[in-house]
């Protein structure tokens, strides 16, 4: 069937579904409004219940690392997964080293992905008044990167480790707090910069711009192009990203001035997707996963960054490292809607 088709039959059965009655109880874990790991799963919550798939409750401003495990213990049916996070699971490290290498590898062979987007693009930035002056400046400064624990916060430390040679606590000092508290923190001034996924636009930024000038670095080009930075781009939940400066200029306004040493920044997105428990049910699945991908148009536009953050691409940050397969009600659905699903992300 084609994209198209399959919308309209969708549509057609949202007109006649009842909104009153939902055939399942679901609940479901993701981080704070703002940015797509938010916008997915909300919207998959709204457009499950008025079709009556499912009922979801929703659970906002969580810590994914603890969101994913809840769902491979079968305590969450549904959670928002930067792709970096099942990787370090399946390994005992990182925020699960205290499950060590064979219980964090059972439960991680628990989860299943049911569709993908982009969570963000690490940079560095710092209100004008910190007179920060890039990524050379970062040795003794306080660096906000991240929630206390997660993907986010690895990626961040990872980064400004290879790009600086400094770790945090030994050389600057990270700070972190939950993602609901991020923008007033960073606002708050105790930070002298910050390194963070983002999205262009989205609230955070534009809060943030809202109270005062800020300046954002692009990875130099000698720092992107290096090896070790290259091969930690194309690590599970990574990918390189290269955007023109006037794009994002002329996104942002003229509360942000974007520096690179030409007319494109540079920098680590960070991939993810939500998560199910390999043993949902694989009708539940089909019908959810259906509901959400002819529903497309309407998900890209409840968000200024709906079409750069690839709610449509279900190859997205797939197979190489990455441990994450579709769940197979995903497969079916993203399938019979007309995508291509990689079998190395089938089960």
């Amino acid at each position: 069937m084609s994209k198209s088709l399959f919308a309209g039959a969708l549509a057609s059965a949202i007109a006649v579904a009842s909104p009153a009655f939902a055939q399942q109880n679901l609940t479901a874990e993701t981080a704070s409004a703002g940015g797509a790991t938010h916008l997915a799963p909300s919207h998959l919550t709204e457009i499950a219940g008025t079709l009556g798939i499912a009922n979801i409750q929703l659970a906002e401003g969580q810590t994914l690392t603890n969101s994913i495990q809840n769902v491979a213990e079968g305590k969450t049916d549904i959670a928002s997964a930067p792709h970096i996070l099942p990787f370090l699971m399946s390994r005992g490290v990182g925020p699960y080293g205290s499950l060590g290498a064979e219980k964090g590898a059972e439960l991680a062979s628990n989860l299943r992905s049911i569709y993908p987007y982009t969570l963000g693009i690490f940079f560095l930035f710092a209100f004008d008044s910190k007179d920060v002056g890039g990524w050379d400046d970062v040795e003794g400064r306080t660096i906000f990167n991240g929630p206390p624990r997660g993907g986010a916060l690895t990626n961040a430390r990872s980064i400004i480790q290879i790009a600086t040679g400094l770790q945090d606590g030994e050389g600057y000092t990270g700070m972190q707090a939950n993602w609901g508290q991020a923008a007033t923190v960073i606002i708050g001034g105790e930070p002298d910069a910050v390194v963070l996924p983002e999205l262009f636009p989205n609230t955070r930024l534009s809060t943030i711009g809202s109270a005062g000038k800020v300046t954002a670095w692009s990875m130099p080009i000698e720092l992107y192009e290096s090896e070790a930075m290259q091969k930690y781009m194309v690590s599970p939940g990574a990918a390189p990203t290269e955007i023109p400066v006037a794009t994002l200029q002329a996104a942002m306004g003229d509360s942000w001035t974007f520096v690179s040493e030409d007319a494109t920044f540079r920098g680590m997105a960070t991939i993810g997707g939500d998560v199910v428990h390999k043993d949902m049910d694989e009708q539940l699945v089909y019908d959810l996963v259906s509901a959400y991908v002819a529903s497309m148009d309407d998900l890209k536009a409840k968000a200024p960054f709906g079409e750069t953050v690839n709610f449509d691409n279900p190859s997205l940050g797939m197979c190489g490292l990455n441990p994450m397969k579709y769940h197979k009600g995903a497969v079916r659905a993203w399938e019979d809607a007309g995508y291509d699903i990689p079998d190395c992300a089938e089960e």
